[in-house]
C-alpha cells in the first residue's frame, strides 16, 4: 500500500502545525496506516515542498492508493516557517490526482476553511467535489476504519474517538513520520496532546471558539504521552510543546466536566512533566501553551503551585498563552468570555510572581501571552479604549508579558459568531486598526525593553531567512522572539546573540561573541558600550591574533571594557 500525506498546516486554539511545528495529525494518521499495514509506504510532504515540486509530488500521488490532505487555519496568524495551503490549492490539486482515493482532514474538513481573520470560513461542503471523502470526525479513527473495511460506503466520516486507547497506539507508531519533515534535525518541535475539549463546555464556552464543540473533556494518560515522547525522541526530536489542550493547568483535574473552572492539580501536572523529562532526557526545549486566566484568578494558590511545577521541569522562555480576547466587560458578558479585566490583571501578576526571573536561554522562565480578538458581539469604539487602558495598567504595574496577539474573529460554522457574521468587524474596523497600531508601535517596544533589556544574550537562535540586510533568526519554543541579526549566516546555523535594539514585535541583535576580525562595521558600532571610534579602531587595526592585541588597540579608548565582554578573537589566530 502507498499513502501520501500532504500537510497544508493547521493552527487551532489548541494546536499548531506550521513549521517548525509538526502537529498531531500527520503522526496519528501515519500511525493508523502502519498499525493496519505495517509495510505501507507512507510519504509525507509539506505544502511548501509541494508548491516547489508539484510535478514530482503529483507523480508520487498518482501512484498512491490514498492521498490525505491536512488543512485548517482556525486562528490565522503571520508565519515565518511556512505558508498554509490556499483555498484554490486545496480544490485544484486533488483534481490532478486521478488514481488515488482522496481525503480531506483537519479543521478545514471539520469546522471550515479559514481564509483570514474578519472573513467567514468556507464551509467543508465546498470541498466535497474535490475529494472522495471529507472527514468530519477524527482523521486517524476514520482512516483506520477505512483500511479495515476497505470500502468508503462502510465508513462513517463523522466518527470520533471516545478515548485515547487506539490513538495513543497510533501516536507511537506514527512518530517516525517526523524523519520526513524538512525541519527534522534542525528546529523541529513536536506538538503534544494532553486532552481534548474545553472545561467551559458546561457553560457553552466562548462565542467564537471551536474547542467547546468537542464536548466533554477527555484526558490522555501521562504514561501514553511519555511513550509518544520516547518514540519521537528515538527519531531525533529534541523539542516538545504541551500545546494541544485548552488549559494545561487543569490537566487531570478531578473537577473537570462538572464545573466551568476546575481547580488545578499540580501533583498530576508534575507527574506528566517528570515522565516527559524521563522519556526525553536530553531534550532541548519543553514548553506549554494555553492557560485559562479565569483558572488562575479563581484558584490563585493552586495555579501558582502549578506554574512552579511547570518551571521545575520546563526550559526557559516559556509562554502561558491567555485568551483575554477583550478588556471590555460588555464584550466579556455578550460572548461568555473567560475573565473580567481586573481578574486578568490578577492572573498576569500571579504568573509574573513565579515566572519573571531570567532563565538560561536569556528569556524569563514563564511569562503570560495575551490574546485580543476584534469583531466580537457587543463591541463598540469604547472597547478599544478599554483594551488600551488595560495594557497601560499592565505597564503601570511593572508587569511582564511575552507577547500580545491581536486578530479579527474568524466566524466558523456552528459557533455563535457564525450567525453574527462580520458586521462588528466592519463597524469597528478603524478603532481595531488604531489599537493594533498603538500596541505595535508603543506597547510592544516598551515591553520588549523590559523582557529583553539591551545587553541580554539570547542563546540558541536558528537562522531561518534574510530580510532588509539582516538574518532572521529565532529560538525554538512557544512564540519565539523574532531576532534581526546584523551579520549574515547560512540557513539553519545556530547562534547566540546580544540584544542591541528593538522593532515592532522583534529585536535587533549582534552575534555573541562577536569576532572583531570579520565583523561588519554595523555590528561593531551597535554593540553595547561601543561607538564609532571603537568600531573604527577595530577595523583599522584588525586582524588581531589575541585578546591582548585587541585590548592594546583599544587601550586609550573610553568605554573599552564595556564592549570587550562581547568580543572574542577568531580561533585561527589563537586566544
Amino acid at each position: 500500500m502507498k499513502v501520501t500525506i500532504i500537510d497544508g498546516y493547521t493552527d487551532e486554539p489548541a494546536g499548531l502545525g506550521v513549521p517548525p511545528y509538526i502537529d498531531i495529525y500527520p503522526r496519528y494518521i501515519a500511525g493508523a496506516v502502519w498499525h493496519v499495514k505495517p509495510s505501507a509506504d507512507v510519504r509525507y510532504f509539506t505544502v511548501d515542498y509541494v508548491r516547489k515540486n508539484l510535478e514530482k509530488v503529483l507523480k508520487i500521488a498518482n501512484l498512491s492508493d490514498i492521498v490525505i490532505f491536512i488543512a485548517g487555519i482556525v486562528v490565522p496568524g503571520r508565519y515565518l516557517g511556512g505558508e498554509p495551503i490556499k483555498a484554490d490549492e486545496i480544490t485544484r490539486w486533488p483534481l490532478l490526482m486521478e488514481r488515488p482515493l482522496k481525503l480531506l482532514v483537519g479543521p478545514a474538513a471539520r469546522f471550515g476553511f479559514g481564509l483570514e481573520g474578519g472573513k467567514p470560513a468556507i464551509s467543508p461542503k465546498k470541498f466535497e467535489n474535490s475529494f472522495d471523502l471529507v472527514v468530519r470526525g477524527d482523521p486517524e479513527i476514520v482512516i483506520y476504519d477505512l483500511l479495515i473495511e476497505k470500502s468508503l460506503e462502510k465508513v462513517n466520516p463523522y466518527k470520533v474517538r471516545e478515548n485515547y486507547d487506539l490513538t495513543s497506539i497510533f501516536a507511537v507508531k506514527g512518530a517516525k513520520i517526523v524523519l520526513q519533515h524538512p525541519n527534522h534535525g534542525k528546529n523541529l518541535i513536536a506538538e503534544l496532546e494532553t486532552f481534548r475539549g474545553c472545561p467551559r463546555w458546561v457553560s457553552g464556552g466562548c462565542s467564537f471558539c471551536i474547542e467547546p464543540r468537542y464536548g466533554k473533556v477527555v484526558f490522555r494518560d501521562p504514561e501514553d504521552i511519555a511513550k509518544e515522547v520516547e518514540a519521537l525522541h528515538m527519531c531525533g526530536v529534541r523539542n516538545f510543546r504541551l500545546g494541544r489542550q485548552s488549559d494545561i493547568l487543569v490537566y487531570m483535574s478531578k473537577e473537570t466536566n462538572d464545573v466551568e473552572f476546575p481547580k488545578p492539580d499540580p501533583k498530576a501536572l508534575g507527574k506528566l512533566l517528570s515522565m516527559v523529562r524521563r522519556a526525553a532526557p536530553d531534550l532541548e526545549v519543553l514548553h506549554i501553551d494555553n492557560v485559562n486566566p479565569g483558572t488562575v484568578a479563581m484558584h490563585p494558590d493552586e495555579s501558582k503551585e502549578a506554574a512552579k511545577v511547570i518551571i521545575r521541569y520546563h526550559t526557559s522562555g516559556d509562554v502561558a498563552a491567555m485568551g483575554l480576547e477583550s478588556a471590555d466587560p460588555d464584550v466579556v458578558k455578550a460572548n461568555n468570555l473567560k475573565v473580567m479585566p481586573d481578574d486578568a490583571i490578577k492572573a498576569i501578576e500571579i504568573i509574573n510572581s513565579v515566572g519573571s526571573r531570567r532563565g538560561s536561554n536569556g528569556l524569563p522562565e514563564l511569562l503570560p501571552g495575551i490574546n485580543f480578538i476584534g469583531g466580537l458581539e457587543g463591541e463598540s469604539s469604547r472597547t478599544y479604549i478599554r483594551n488600551k487602558e488595560f495594557l497601560n495598567e499592565v505597564l503601570a504595574h511593572g508587569l511582564l508579558v511575552r507577547r500580545i496577539n491581536i486578530r479579527q474573529v474568524l466566524p466558523l460554522p456552528g459557533t455563535k459568531m457564525w450567525d453574527l457574521g462580520a458586521k462588528n468587524i466592519v463597524k469597528c474596523k478603524r478603532e481595531y486598526e488604531r489599537f493594533k497600531r498603538w500596541v505595535r508601535e508603543v506597547f510592544d517596544k516598551e515591553m520588549l525593553q523590559r523582557v529583553v533589556p539591551r545587553g541580554v544574550v539570547l542563546k540558541g537562535l536558528y537562522v531561518e531567512g534574510w530580510q532588509e540586510g539582516y538574518c532572521l533568526a529565532r529560538q525554538v519554543g512557544s512564540y519565539p522572539l523574532l531576532t534581526y541579526l546584523t551579520e549574515r549566516y547560512e540557513l539553519w546555523k545556530k547562534v547566540d546573540a546580544v540584544v542591541v535594539g528593538y522593532r515592532s514585535r522583534s529585536v535587533i541583535a549582534v552575534p555573541y561573541p562577536l569576532n572583531p576580525n570579520t565583523a561588519s562595521p554595523r555590528s561593531l558600532r551597535m554593540l553595547p558600550g561601543s561607538s564609532k571610534e571603537i568600531a573604527k579602531k577595530i577595523m583599522v587595526r584588525r586582524p588581531f591574533r589575541s585578546i591582548k592585541d585587541l585590548e592594546s588597540a583599544l587601550q586609550d579608548v573610553k568605554g573599552k571594557h564595556a564592549v570587550m565582554r562581547y568580543l572574542a578573537v577568531d580561533d585561527q589566530y589563537g586566544s
